[in-house]
């Protein structure tokens, strides 16, 4: 953390979080489609699909479950691909060349693999190459995919040397997110339980065009940010991403603010926020999503008994939380059974009778999206952290 320049315009806590409420529809829900609410979410973590699906419904009027999942398989307007931190994320399709180029020009880190599994540079194009042709107008389960690797490469693309979840996987799945990152590969329709994979059919942005959007779209979200907010919520090494930002700031990309005394930058010209009071109202936010992930700093969106309570050993997205005037206030947890929709809501403090309406408001917007009935407790929850 660096201190501010004098001349940096002062920015509170208060004025970023009530800005970040608005412009992620948490303050009134938008009357948009899924992709559009996706885009300003920066994505919507999907290695939980339901959790995905609430996320961005909840930003809605009247959106529900089902048209998250038309925006996906039916009119192909979002994408479940690998994502930022390499996780799995529903992403416009529309802002897939950006995504693509900007995570494909990320520095890698040194492989976890042990030297026996890892791939060599040679090898990894092969890969790369194998993947695109394979799926270019198909849509192919694992074992799928694994057959038409090896036929294009030889036999040491499937060997089962990973260690993955009490198994063995192909030697090819390393690099799974890095065919995502590259534009050759995506989730395609579920065959019954079984995943399948597809050819987004995409051709990444350069590289430093797309990191500059990409930025631009993260501080206009989530800023003012450091570099460092940027590294964490990418999985990016801090330094480059300390020279991407000061590269920008030589480009007149972006522009520095004092946010809470220290330097942080916002989009150029996008330095305008509300005055000064906090964000209002309750809202219930479903595992790993964007918000409670990317606001940054953490220890001001989960305050006090929060960061003990709602976090996992730091991580955020683990719990559902329970949002009160721009910060966690507690932890929730729904359970389904027929068109029942139990949902339990343990608070940090003590609700007056406006909030517990607007939260029981807040349940039935959950039950509804879920196309189901609500049924709400408050009081402790017991489910644990998402693993």
């Amino acid at each position: 953390m660096t201190t501010a320049t004098p001349a940096a315009p002062p920015v509170t806590w208060a004025q970023a979080d009530a800005r970040r409420i608005r412009r992620q529809f948490l303050a009134e829900p938008a009357d948009a489609p899924p992709a559009e609410v996706a885009a300003a979410m920066l994505g919507a973590h999907a290695q939980v699909l339901s959790a995905a699906e609430l996320s961005v419904a909840l930003r809605t009027t009247a959106g529900t479950r089902a048209g998250v999942r038309a925006a996906l398989r039916r009119d192909r307007t979002l994408v479940k691909t690998y994502g930022p931190r390499g996780t799995v994320h529903l992403l416009p399709a529309a802002d897939l060349p950006m995504w693509t180029g900007a995570l494909s020009a990320i520095p890698a880190g040194p492989s976890p693999q042990p030297p026996h599994v890892r791939m060599t540079a040679e090898q990894t194009d092969a890969v790369l190459a194998a993947v695109a042709d394979a799926l270019t107008g198909a849509e192919l389960t694992v074992d799928e995919l694994t057959d038409a690797i090896v036929a294009r490469t030889g036999p040491w693309a499937g060997e089962r040397v990973m260690d993955a979840f009490q198994e063995k996987w192909p030697r090819w799945r390393q690099i799974t997110h890095l065919a995502a990152h590259r534009g050759v590969l995506c989730f395609g329709a579920d065959r019954g339980r079984k995943v399948t994979y597809t050819h987004p059919g995409v051709r990444p942005e350069p590289g430093p065009r797309a990191l500059g959007d990409l930025v631009d779209r993260y501080l206009r979200a989530y800023g003012p940010a450091e570099p460092r907010h940027f590294a964490k919520w990418l999985a990016a090494p801090p330094g480059w991403a300390a020279g991407l930002f000061a590269s920008l700031a030589e480009a007149g990309r972006v522009e520095e603010v004092s946010f809470e005394g220290a330097a942080a930058w916002v989009a150029a010209g996008d330095t305008a926020f509300p005055e000064e009071r906090p964000a209002r109202g309750v809202r219930l936010l479903p595992y790993f999503d964007a918000f409670a992930i990317a606001s940054q700093p953490r220890e001001r969106l989960f305050p006090g008994p929060a960061r003990e309570r709602a976090l996992a050993g730091g991580q955020a997205g683990n719990f559902p939380v329970l949002l009160v005037d721009g910060t966690v206030a507690g932890v929730w947890h729904q359970r389904r059974s027929g068109k029942r929709i139990a949902v339990t809501v343990e608070p940090l403090r003590p609700l007056g009778a406006a909030r517990l309406r607007a939260l029981s408001a807040q349940a039935e917007r959950v039950a509804e999206i879920l196309e189901g009935r609500a049924e709400l407790t408050v009081g402790p929850v017991a489910v644990g952290p998402h693993a």
